[in-house]
């Protein structure tokens, strides 16, 4: 079965490249795209335009750094100091790799840091292995969202 990616990311060719990858992984089918990082936390916390939205948390958070509204460490620090939410494995995917940023992004407890390679075919190959990892081979944390596996 397939779990859940979130997936927040507020550049709109990114997130074509990225989805590429996904897709090519075929792993794209239950992928949530959000472009803020205040709408990811209201997606997260089930409120706002998600107050309705299903049970579960997605088994992996795909998150940029440099975010409108609320930044990725804002992101990260919410979802770490929130019980319902602490387990949720989270991989930054940024552009960023300033020793200062990867520093902090893991004090704040990032499961994974991945600077986004600058070629297509790098950036392809980098975001399928990350989302084969997180969303097939390492086992979520209870209460994540899954969905059926139908190749093709």
């Amino acid at each position: 079965m397939l779990k859940q990616i979130l997936l927040v990311e507020d550049d709109l060719r990114e997130i074509e490249l990225i989805m590429i990858a996904l897709e090519r992984s075929q792993l794209w089918r239950d992928v949530i795209i959000l472009r803020d990082g205040s709408e990811a936390l209201d997606y997260l916390h089930k409120r706002n335009d998600f107050a309705g939205r299903a049970d579960g948390n997605p088994s992996v958070i795909l998150l940029d750094l440099k975010l409108p509204k609320v930044d990725g460490f804002g992101v990260l620090e919410a979802v770490r100091a929130d019980e319902q939410l602490q387990r949720i494995p989270v991989a930054m995917l940024t552009s960023s790799n300033m020793e200062e940023d990867v520093a902090r992004a893991y004090e704040l407890g990032v499961n994974a840091y991945v600077v986004k390679p600058n070629g297509f075919d790098e950036l392809i190959s980098a975001v399928s292995e990350l989302g084969q990892f997180w969303a097939v081979l390492n086992e979520p944390p209870p209460g994540s969202t899954r969905a059926a596996f139908h190749p093709g």
